[in-house]
């Protein structure tokens, strides 16, 4: 939780940090490109990161590197200097996606790790629902200052993973490798997670474009409540989700889910072609609920496909999935929204889900590897 209120706080302000200082609406949507970019890049070198240095120190440098630079942007609001310390953020932020989900899950025997997911995914979600909507009215109030200190709450979170680490040690979760010892992970044990994460990936980019374009398809009232009814719904629904998934498996859930996300945008685009904002609030109601589960889910199936010493690099394939279509999400329904319309955006990303129900009655697992 103090890891993700470093990331939420400054989400918004960033952005609005360079504008501050002179950057155009392109400048300063390069700062969380950059962040997003370092985020993916670490994101690929963390499981070896793991086998080769364990799991306390490689999360404590994430810390460090996600929280230290933060109260840095007061030094200067220039570009230039922007982006590297959102860089640099960026790396930490990827270390902090990885370990956390896959500690998660290394804490808890087998078949409670969708509970031990859906309490994950609430501290997760608490920063971004009080912190990320709360940061720029603190700006207007008080200024950059308390925000950018605020930022660097990661660093109260040091010792609580060094007490992490020593719990893991006791379990001998992750050690660090020997000398001359191979490290663990395994391309060919990562081919389970393929279908999980494009699952996750249509997920993202459908929950990402409505989150993304809220603010310009209707008032800015109802997008206020678009934006939280999809924050609180979200969050709820992944921590609910778990315990029946540690019941009945993900992937009874899944296709369905997908059904409802489908339905649940193309009556977004109904509502944003007529004006009708109570409807587009009750489907972003629908969206939340199926994008906060979904994430849950395809999660909890990305783990049961492979052994447990490929779990990190299951949880790197996950959250890269997660930030890959969240991107182009954003990409896509604003191209198509450029080109046609924003109905035309979200039906579009809609039907993805839809075709992508079809890949997980056809390619999902009939069975998950026994522990």
């Amino acid at each position: 939780m103090f890891g993700f209120s470093g990331y939420a706080a400054l989400l918004a302000v960033a952005p609005l940090w360079v504008v501050e200082g002179g950057a155009t609406a392109a400048g300063a949507g390069l700062v969380n490109a950059v962040l997003l970019a370092a985020t993916v890049l670490t994101q690929l070198a963390v499981p070896r990161s793991l086998a080769r240095w364990g799991t306390g120190r490689v999360l404590v440098v994430g810390l460090l590197l996600l929280g230290a630079p933060a109260p840095a942007y007061l030094l200067s609001d220039g570009i230039g200097w922007v982006l590297m310390l959102s860089a640099v953020r960026g790396m930490g932020f990827g270390i902090l996606t990885v370990v956390g989900s896959t500690v998660a899950v290394q804490l808890v025997p087998s078949h409670r790790r969708g509970a031990a997911i859906g309490i994950y995914g609430l501290s997760v979600a608490v920063p971004n629902l009080v912190l990320l909507p709360g940061s720029v009215p603190v700006v207007d109030r008080f200024g950059f200052a308390p925000v950018f200190w605020l930022a660097a709450l990661p660093l109260a979170g040091v010792p609580a993973a060094l007490r992490l680490a020593h719990v893991l040690r006791a379990m001998d979760v992750n050690p660090p490798a020997r000398a001359g010892q191979r490290s663990p992970v395994s391309l060919r044990g990562l081919r389970g997670i393929i279908v999980p994460t494009v699952v996750l990936f249509s997920v993202t980019m459908a929950g990402g474009a409505l989150l993304t374009f809220a603010p310009q398809l209707t008032s800015a009232g109802t997008a206020a409540l678009v934006l939280f009814a999809i924050g609180v719904t979200s969050a709820l629904s992944r921590w609910l989700i778990g315990t029946l998934a540690d019941r009945l498996g993900p992937w009874l859930f899944i296709a369905p889910g997908l059904v409802c996300l489908g339905s649940a945008m193309a009556i977004s685009a109904w509502a944003v072609a007529h004006d009708h904002a109570s409807v587009l609030v009750a489907a972003a109601v629908v969206v939340g609920l199926c994008y906060g589960a979904l994430q849950n889910l395809t999660l909890v199936a990305a783990f049961a496909a492979v052994e447990r010493s490929n779990l990190p690099a299951a949880s790197a394939g996950w959250n890269i999935g997660f930030d890959a279509g969240t991107a182009s999400g954003s990409v896509a329904a604003g191209a198509l929204a450029a080109a046609y319309s924003f109905p035309v955006s979200l039906v579009t990303l809609g039907c993805i889900c839809f075709l992508v129900v079809v890949v997980t009655l056809v390619a999902a697992p009939r069975r998950t590897i026994a522990r």
